[in-house]
C-alpha cells in the first residue's frame, strides 16, 4: 500500500480484491461507488465490467473519469443500493458494498455529516428529502430519544432528546456545529475519548437515508442478481450493520462453514442461499497505521450456493 494514497483511499481495497477475485469476462458491482476506488481497482484487476450504483449527485465528475478511461467495460447508474434489483437486471459474478458515508461526503463540510466542521445540519446522500434538521426540530421528545438510542446506541439519549428539544424552544438548531454544543452540555468531551456527538450524529445520519432498512433491501437485491459460485462483499463500519450482515449471512448459508479469501469456490448440495461464508476480516496493521477511517470497520463476504437454479423472492 502506497503511504501517499490520497485520503479517499478505500477502506480495505486488497482484502476487497481478494474476496470479490475479479475475473476477465465477469460482471461485477460497485453498489456504492463514492469516489471510485474498487471501481476502478476490479476495473484493474482483470479485463471485465463495473456497474456502478450511487445516490450521491456529486459523484458524477468522477464516474465520467472512469467512463472515459474504461469504455463499456464501466457502467454508472444513478440510485440507491436498496434499488439494486431494480437498477440491476443482469446477472452478475460479485458485488461490493462499503456501508456508510464516504470520506468525500466528510470532507465536503456544507453536507453536514460531520460535528467537526460546522455546517448546516443536512446529511442526505441524495441531496433530497428529510433532512437532520428537518429531524431534530420536529421529533417529539420520546421519538428523538427513541432514535438516538436504537441507531446510535447511546445510553444518554434521552437526556440529549430533552436538551434538544428545550434548545429548540428558543432558536431552531440548524447547524452541526449548534447541535453538537447541545449534546456536549449533556456529555462532557475528555481528551482521548470518542467525541460525545458521534453516537447522536450516526444516529441521525441513519435515520435521514434509511440505512439499515437500505441495506437489507440491498444484500437481498444483490443475492437476487448473483449467479451460481458468485460473491457478495460487504465492508461495515459500526455494530448495526454489521449485526445486519452477519445475521444476513448466518440464516441463508449451508453450514457454519468457514472459507478463507483465497479458497476456490465449491459446490454444496444444501438449498441454502450461499453455500460459504467467510470469517469476519479486519483490516491490516498498517492500514490502520496510515488509513485511520478503516479503524473499525469489518468485512464479510459469501458465496454463493451453485446449487441454486431459482431466483429467491426479492420483495
Amino acid at each position: 500500500m502506497n503511504p501517499n494514497y490520497q485520503k479517499h483511499f478505500p477502506v480495505m481495497l486488497p482484502e476487497v480484491l481478494q474476496a470479490i477475485s475479479p475475473k476477465d469476462g465477469e460482471i461485477y458491482v460497485d453498489a456504492t461507488f463514492g469516489n471510485g476506488g474498487y471501481s476502478e481497482a476490479i476495473l484493474n484487476a482483470a479485463n471485465c465490467k463495473v456497474i456502478a450504483l450511487d445516490r450521491d449527485p456529486n459523484v458524477l465528475p468522477r464516474t465520467q473519469e472512469l467512463k472515459k478511461q474504461y469504455g463499456d467495460r464501466f457502467e454508472f447508474r444513478a440510485g440507491q443500493f436498496g434499488d439494486f434489483s431494480e437498477l440491476v437486471g443482469e446477472s452478475i459474478d460479485g458485488a461490493v458494498f462499503d456501508i456508510g458515508v464516504s470520506s468525500m461526503q466528510l470532507d465536503e463540510a456544507d453536507r453536514g455529516f460531520s460535528f467537526a466542521k460546522d455546517a448546516p445540519l443536512d446529511m442526505r446522500m441524495s441531496q433530497s428529502g428529510t433532512s437532520a434538521a428537518d429531524l431534530v426540530n420536529s421529533l417529539n421528545e420520546t421519538d428523538l430519544a427513541n432514535l438516538i438510542y436504537n441507531f446510535g446506541e447511546e445510553k444518554k439519549s434521552r437526556q440529549i432528546a430533552r436538551k434538544i428539544v428545550e434548545c429548540r424552544k428558543t432558536k431552531s438548531i440548524s447547524t452541526t456545529k449548534e447541535l453538537a454544543e447541545i449534546i456536549y452540555t449533556v456529555i462532557h468531551r475528555t481528551p482521548n475519548n470518542i467525541d460525545p456527538a458521534t453516537r447522536t450524529f450516526q444516529a441521525l445520519r441513519i435515520a435521514v437515508n434509511q440505512e439499515l432498512d437500505e441495506l437489507k433491501k440491498g444484500l437481498t437485491g444483490a443475492s437476487l442478481r448473483l449467479s451460481s459460485g458468485g460473491r457478495l462483499v460487504i465492508v461495515d463500519f459500526h455494530s448495526l450493520e454489521d449485526r445486519i450482515v452477519k445475521n444476513y449471512f448466518k440464516e441463508n448459508s449451508c453450514k457454519k462453514e468457514h472459507v478463507s479469501r483465497y479458497k476456490e469456490n465449491t459446490t454444496s448440495d444444501c438449498d441454502k442461499l450461499f453455500s460459504q461464508v467467510s470469517k469476519v476480516i479486519l483490516p491490516s496493521c498498517k492500514e490502520l497505521e496510515i488509513n485511520p477511517r478503516s479503524r473499525s470497520a469489518k468485512l464479510r463476504f459469501a458465496i454463493k450456493n451453485e446449487s441454486i437454479i431459482k431466483e429467491i423472492d426479492c420483495e
